[in-house]
């Protein structure tokens, strides 16, 4: 049985060598969740005026992706004994 987060270090190696559909076929939600912490950062040091609503909904997005990704592989590779 996979986890949530099967696939993710795949994803990223694979983000790194420039191979960007690979690495979303891998794993879908890193690039938003690179995006959410990148964002977070600057937020630390710019304090942006809806930098918070921002960041906790990016949070809801990136887990629901997680989620998704994650049912969606449960349903499609499922192995029946």
């Amino acid at each position: 049985m996979q986890c949530p987060g099967c696939g993710l270090q795949r994803s990223m190696i694979a983000l790194m060598r420039g191979e960007w559909l690979q690495s979303f076929s891998l794993y879908p939600p890193l690039v938003p969740m690179i995006l959410l912490v990148g964002f977070a950062l600057i937020h630390l040091k710019k304090q942006f005026a809806n930098g918070a609503s921002i960041i906790r909904y990016g949070q809801v997005f990136v887990v629901i992706l997680i989620l998704a990704n994650y049912i969606y592989k449960i349903i499609n590779h499922q192995i029946f004994v």
